[in-house]
């Protein structure tokens, strides 16, 4: 299984790490830490030096209740930034967090190579379109609703059969625009409840159906420290517990604050198949 990144091709018969990179003030773990050149350089150049095959900016917050931000607003938070990613890391391959199809435009033109989109295309119908005129690769994730009423959009028939079902559909959506190169999120913390988050976590080997790339991000979320009953800063080792489950369930990708303790998951992951 691999991915066309611009003409790289990323072989993902070993697991790899996305390093997340959030430009939002108010993101539930980072909101606000990365705010200037320095800081947003330091911590590109330490996620890949510590392994990250990926990097993942985004300029919304998609935490639960979380406030809507002018597309405007996202544009203008993000652009600058790929544009000095770029300079300072000309190989790099970076993903875009975002649901709007202009911004995912503006990045690809300044250099971005993928797009990582939480609504899988139901925000913007234009998205798949422009992802597939530029050849690039597409997260899709799923949620029901927006960030801000997505918990209370938890209720499922059968949550894993809704699920695939949303994807199958999405999926066949996206072909019929001409996207290649598909990686499925199961959408961890996104219109589930925690009950359920452990139960689509258990069942992940069965989304091997869809014969996509699988990307899990369950990094620090409140489905980890809720029952911890601790903090996202406190969730590290929560995640990583998780981490390992999710590779053992066929996760092609996992997506982490933290890359070192995710690439230790991997290493250690593949000498137990």
């Amino acid at each position: 299984m691999t991915l066309n990144c611009q003409g790289i091709l990323i072989d993902l018969s070993s697991p790899k790490v996305m390093g997340i990179l959030n430009l939002t003030p108010d993101s539930f773990y980072d909101g606000g830490k990365y705010k200037d050149e320095k800081s947003i350089s330091l911590q590109v150049e330490k996620m890949l030096n510590e392994g990250a095959t990926f990097v993942d900016v985004g300029a919304y917050s998609s935490r639960p209740g979380a406030h809507a931000v002018s597309e405007k607003e996202e544009s203008a938070r993000i652009v600058p930034i790929i544009k000095l990613i770029i300079k300072n890391f000309p190989n790099i391959i970076l993903s875009i967090d975002t649901f709007r199809s202009n911004v995912a435009d503006e990045c690809l033109n300044e250099g971005a190579t993928m797009i990582n989109d939480i609504s899988a295309g139901m925000q913007d119908e234009n998205m798949f379109k422009v992802v597939a005129r530029h050849k690039a690769p597409c997260i899709m994730m799923h949620m029901r609703g927006t960030p801000k009423t997505m918990q209370q959009e938890t209720k499922y028939d059968n949550l894993l059969v809704d699920i695939l079902h949303y994807f199958s559909k999405q999926v066949s959506k996206a072909r019929e625009h001409g996207l290649n190169d598909i990686i499925i999120d199961p959408g961890f913390g996104f219109s589930k409840t925690l009950e359920q988050n452990y139960e689509l976590l258990q069942k992940l080997d069965l989304m091997k159906a869809l014969d996509l790339p699988i990307l899990v991000g369950l990094s620090r979320k409140s489905m980890i420290y809720n029952v911890l009953g601790s903090s996202p800063k406190n969730a590290l080792n929560g995640t990583t517990a998780l981490n390992m489950l999710a590779l053992q369930k066929g996760a092609n990708i996992l997506r982490v604050h933290d890359v070192t303790e995710a690439m230790e998951c991997i290493k250690i992951n593949e000498r137990l198949i």
